[in-house]
């Protein structure tokens, strides 16, 4: 197996891969992932963003794991497909089959690896539903009435501002990196968790009784936060750490293409 064109195996940084949306412009097929996230790597996390494309095909991606440091499962306006996890959903909602398949076999391929990983928003849903849970296809629908869904004729600072408080888990690790037992985030989303999958852990839940940040109870770094830190990243006391301490993962992991000489950023 090779590498994917242009990506050497020997870089001063840790190569992380950002799973892509697909999605249509006008009739264009596209894949992309929102600056905000491409920013947050680069600028607190220290390390090389590389855009693994949602391909559908595994066959496609896997030659990345061979080659990175870590991977960010980041959110997007789609939701994942009922199928994975047994529910049922509205036509109406968006959804991205090609993202799906890809994003759920790399967080299983990584889990198998111990390659660092954080997923956030429609991310968290996928770690949670590659880990067996299930999830809701409508939080609403499902009696959770606080306000949970981005509004839209908010401006983007407004809509993306820390409001919702959440409670940390005791002798957690986001209780352990804030000295603190609650925090305000902004959480944003029409799925949720309905069962959590085994091998996970709690981090973080709201006071309506929805599960927000978990983590891989076997793993050396597998962060998942509903939330969206990446807005904040550089300014935000929780959100800063959760990409600086992903970094500091991502710097301590050797991928299997063989990279053993790196410099701090």
């Amino acid at each position: 197996m090779t590498s994917p064109p242009g990506l050497p195996c020997h870089t001063n940084l840790p190569l992380v891969g950002i799973v892509c949306d697909r999605f249509f412009v006008g009739e264009h097929d596209q894949h992309g992932v929102k600056e905000s996230y491409r920013r947050a790597l680069s600028d607190v996390a220290g390390v090389a963003p590389v855009f693994i494309p949602a391909t559908g095909a595994i066959s496609d991606v896997t030659p990345y794991l061979r080659i990175i440091s870590g991977l960010l499962f980041p959110g997007c306006a789609s939701n994942v497909a009922p199928a994975l996890y047994g529910g049922k959903e509205p036509a109406e909602f968006p959804l991205d089959p090609a993202r799906d398949h890809v994003a759920v076999q790399l967080i299983r391929g990584a889990v198998s690896q111990r390659l660092p990983m954080l997923a956030i928003g429609r991310g968290f849903q996928e770690m949670n539903v590659a880990f067996g849970c299930t999830l809701h296809p409508d939080i609403y629908a499902a009696g959770h009435n606080e306000r949970h869904r981005e509004n839209l004729s908010e401006p983007l600072d407004m809509r993306y501002r820390y409001k919702h408080r959440i409670s940390l888990a005791p002798d957690g690790l986001l209780q352990d990196w804030l000295r603190a037992d609650v925090a305000l985030v902004n959480s944003l989303h029409m799925q949720g968790i309905r069962t959590l999958g085994e091998g996970l852990a709690a981090e973080a839940m709201h006071a309506d009784g929805l599960i927000e940040a978990i983590r891989g109870v076997d793993a050396d770094f597998a962060i998942g936060v509903q939330w969206h830190p990446e807005f904040s990243a550089s300014t935000d006391r929780l959100s800063q750490s959760l990409f600086m301490r992903f970094g500091d993962a991502c710097r301590r992991y050797v991928p299997s293409c063989g990279i053993v000489e790196r410099t701090s950023p």
